[in-house]
């Protein structure tokens, strides 16, 4: 590990423990973009003050999960540390030993996903904690996790990138300097941005700045806390986005059918071709409004429709993608044998911001014939007197039919542009 390698802010995000300046501080509160270099800086300096002032104590890394946590942290932290610390894992226990400098401390490993997680910590002793992802984390677990840190010397460590505007609670607590507790006197913030990490360089800097646009472009490019406002989806265009009607040749990638499932509500299906390369089109829709028919249609009507819409590419779509809450709809499905059933990954925001990165990168395209889909591209607009990120619930059926085949029939896409940013950023 070579300090001249570390920037200036990183080395202060590492280092801040040792400055006399800080000698009275009780956390550290680094946020900003992504790939800033700060979960790194951070993961060494707080192994390397846990070390350095303790003994036999006991410690925690936070994550919004263990999995997360052991990803973008643990296993990092063993590249990082290499040579220097060999860290004992326990992976069935979720905890490591490290010994270092005559001294020997245990971290613990803890997920904040939800408002119950605060359990899992409750009742511990630690002499320091670090939580990667803070602002993903319930206030009653990060609250938790800080009243737990009682040894003397104890201190606070938190990164995140901006997950809201500048209500969300964690900003009020932690960052904002203005209106926030009296206790944030007691704590250094340093705010990073991708120039903070020397190992980018500018074509990679340049990458990352092409998959965001708007509010999203604020948070993850320039770290600042900005709620979502307008339409979702304002990179989409009908000259960079919509082709002529075509059907790609069979042989060539493979085809799914993705369903967004309504009784009252509209039901969205979608036919959609995927590439060997990672390049989707959807091919054509079918879209059925009960309240302006003014008839409901069965689930057996609605299947009848969905084979239609396959037509000849049938015995070649690879599976029906559907919501898992429509129960009934999938019965109907496997019932007739015909088509393998999928449920759908409905995970809202992250849905959202890959069907985004999709569109920015020109891996999505639409057949002109899917008129319903390109109408609620332009009408689907963000919830701006929700306090959290959500999409208002209107036009949105091709917009959610969209995000459910993102999100589950091209994981290998995501994954892999995912690892080519990866790659190019070492």
């Amino acid at each position: 590990m070579k300090f001249e390698s570390f920037s200036p802010k990183q080395l202060s995000a590492m280092l801040w423990w040792s400055l006399p300046e800080y000698k009275d501080h009780d956390a550290i509160v680094c946020d900003g973009s992504v790939r800033s270099g700060k979960t790194m800086a951070m993961s060494i300096g707080f192994v390397m003050w846990s070390m350095k002032t303790f003994d036999n104590e006991t410690f925690a890394f936070c994550g919004k999960t263990i999995d997360s946590l052991k990803r973008n942290v643990i296993t990092p932290l063993q590249k990082w540390l290499g040579g220097i610390i060999q860290p004992k894992i326990n992976l069935s226990k979720n905890y490591m030993d490290i010994s270092w400098l005559g001294h020997q401390n245990r971290y613990y490993f803890f997920g904040g996903k939800d408002e119950s997680s605060y359990a899992l910590i409750q009742g511990m002793t630690l002499a320091g904690v670090l939580l990667d992802e803070v602002a993903l984390m319930p206030k009653s677990f990060v609250d938790q996790a800080v009243a737990r840190c009682s040894v003397s010397g104890s201190r606070m460590w938190f990164n995140c990138n901006p997950d809201g505007s500048e209500e969300h609670w964690f900003y009020k607590d932690w960052i904002d300097d203005v209106n926030g507790n009296a206790d944030k006197k007691n704590r250094l913030h340093l705010h990073f941005t991708m120039k903070d990490n020397y190992a980018l360089s500018d074509a990679v800097r340049e990458r990352y700045e092409r998959l965001y646009t708007g509010a999203f472009y604020e948070r993850y490019i320039l770290g600042l806390w900005r709620a979502v406002e307008g339409i979702v989806y304002p990179m989409f265009s009908r000259e960079h986005h919509v082709i002529p009607d075509k059907v790609p040749s069979i042989g060539e990638g493979e085809y799914y059918l993705s369903c967004d499932y309504g009784t009252l509500n509209p039901t969205a299906i979608g036919l959609w071709h995927l590439s060997p390369h990672g390049y989707a089109i959807k091919v054509r829709e079918y879209y059925y409004d009960a309240r302006k028919k003014g008839m409901s249609r069965t689930d057996e009507e609605h299947y009848a429709q969905l084979e239609k819409l396959a037509g000849k590419l049938a015995p070649f779509v690879r599976a029906v993608i559907v919501d898992p809450s429509a129960a009934s709809f999938i019965e109907t499905i496997r019932r007739h044998a015909k088509f393998r059933v999928w449920h759908a990954d409905n995970s809202v925001l992250d849905g959202i911001r890959d069907t985004a990165t999709l569109l920015e990168l020109g891996r999505l395209r639409f057949c002109a014939c899917c008129e319903d889909t390109i109408r609620e591209f332009g009408l689907y607009r963000w919830d701006e007197k929700n306090s959290k990120d959500a999409p208002i619930k209107e036009n949105d059926h091709a917009m959610d039919e969209t995000r459910y085949f993102v999100r589950t029939a091209m994981k290998r896409t995501l994954k892999q542009i995912a690892r080519e940013l990866e790659v190019s950023a070492v």
